[in-house]
C-alpha cells in the first residue's frame, strides 16, 4: 500500500467520523430526511459537474449503470436515511463506533451468500462484535429512552448495512469507471428514494436556513460526501477491500474523542467493555481474512505471486 493511498484512506475515516456530529449540529433546522436528500443531491450535482468541466469520461453499459444504482441505493439511500434517524436516538460517538461494525456484516454476507465457511476465529469475531453492540446500546436502553434507544441503534445497523452492500459493488467497478463521474452519479441516484420520502414523509418547507444549517449542509455534502467517497473510490482502485477496510478501527477512535471534545459524552463501564468488544471482533474477522488471503498466495504458483505489498 502507497503512502499516498494510505493518506487518502485516513483522511476519509477522518471526515466519515466528523459527520454524525455535524448531523446532529445540522437536524435542529431541518427534517431528517429532507436534510439527508440536500446532502446527497448537493454532493452529487458537484462530483458530476466537476467531471463533466474537466472532460472526465462518464460509465458506459446497462451493467455498470445497474451496478451504480446498487451503489447509490446502499451508501447513499440506505447509508444517508440510517445516519440522519439514528442521530435523533444515539449519541455522536457511540453511533461512530456501532456504525463501523462494516466488517463483521461483511463477514455475515460471506458466509450467507458466497458460502463461505465461518471458522472458530471467524466466528468468534461476529459473536464478540455483537456481543459489543449489545453492550454499548443496553446502559441507555434500561435507564432512560428504551424503545428509541433501540430504534437508534437499529437505524446506524441499516446504514452499515447498506454501506456494506456498496462497498462490494464499489470495488467491482474500481479501475473500470471515472471515480468523479461514478461517485457524483451515485450519490444523484441514491438522492432519488430520500427525496420521494421527504415529500411523502415531512414537510421540507419547515427548514429553518440559519448559519449554522447551511454550514453543516456545505460541511457533510463537501467533505463528508463528495470528497470523501472520491477519497475511497481512488484508494480501492490499488487497494484491497479487506486491506483498505482494516482502517476503520480508526472511524470509532476519532469518533469517540470528537464525541467528549464536541458534547462531552461519558461511557459507562458496560459501554467501554462494548467498544472493546467490537474493536476486537474486527481483529478477529480481519485476522480471519489475513489468514486465508496467505493461504491462497502459498498455493499460487511462484510466477502467478505479486512482487510487492499492494
Amino acid at each position: 500500500m502507497t503512502p499516498v493511498a494510505t493518506l487518502k484512506i485516513v483522511f476519509a475515516m477522518v471526515l466519515w467520523a466528523l459527520c454524525f456530529p455535524v448531523i446532529v449540529a445540522g437536524l435542529e433546522y431541518s427534517p431528517h430526511l429532507t436534510f439527508a436528500a440536500m446532502r446527497a443531491a448537493l454532493a452529487g450535482i458537484i462530483l458530476t459537474l466537476l467531471a463533466l468541466v474537466l472532460g472526465r469520461p462518464f460509465p458506459r453499459g446497462w451493467r455498470v449503470w445497474m451496478t451504480l444504482s446498487g451503489v447509490g441505493l446502499g451508501a447513499t439511500s440506505l447509508g444517508f436515511l440510517g445516519m440522519f434517524h439514528a442521530a435523533e436516538f444515539v449519541s455522536p460517538g457511540l453511533a461512530t463506533v456501532i456504525a463501523n461494525t462494516q466488517p463483521l456484516l461483511a463477514a455475515v454476507l460471506a458466509a450467507l451468500w458466497l458460502g463461505e465457511k465461518l471458522s472458530i476465529l471467524g466466528s468468534s469475531g461476529l459473536f464478540a462484535g455483537f456481543a459489543g453492540i449489545v453492550l454499548i446500546a443496553l446502559p441507555d436502553f434500561l435507564a432512560e429512552r428504551n424503545e428509541s434507544y433501540a430504534i437508534g441503534v437499529l437505524y446506524i445497523i441499516l446504514a452499515a448495512a447498506g454501506v456494506t452492500f456498496s462497498n462490494v459493488m464499489i470495488k467491482s467497478i474500481a479501475g473500470k469507471v471515472d471515480s468523479l463521474s461514478a461517485m457524483g452519479l451515485q450519490m444523484l441516484l441514491g438522492s432519488v428514494p430520500l427525496a420521494i420520502a421527504a415529500l411523502v414523509t415531512e414537510e421540507p418547507t419547515t427548514i429553518n436556513w440559519t448559519f449554522t444549517f447551511i454550514a453543516s449542509l456545505l460541511a457533510l455534502a463537501l467533505a463528508g460526501s463528495a470528497l470523501v467517497y472520491w477519497l475511497w473510490f481512488t484508494a480501492l482502485e490499488t487497494v484491497p477491500l479487506n486491506r483498505a477496510n482494516a482502517f476503520s478501527f480508526l472511524i470509532p477512535v476519532f469518533g469517540l474523542t470528537l464525541g467528549f471534545v464536541i458534547y462531552g459524552e461519558r461511557l459507562s463501564p458496560l459501554q467501554i467493555i462494548g467498544i472493546v468488544m467490537i474493536f476486537l471482533g474486527i481483529a478477529l474477522v480481519h485476522r480471519r481474512k489475513a489468514m486465508l488471503g496467505n493461504e491462497v498466495d502459498s498455493e499460487r504458483p511462484a510466477s502467478q505471486s505479486g512482487g510487492g505489498e499492494v
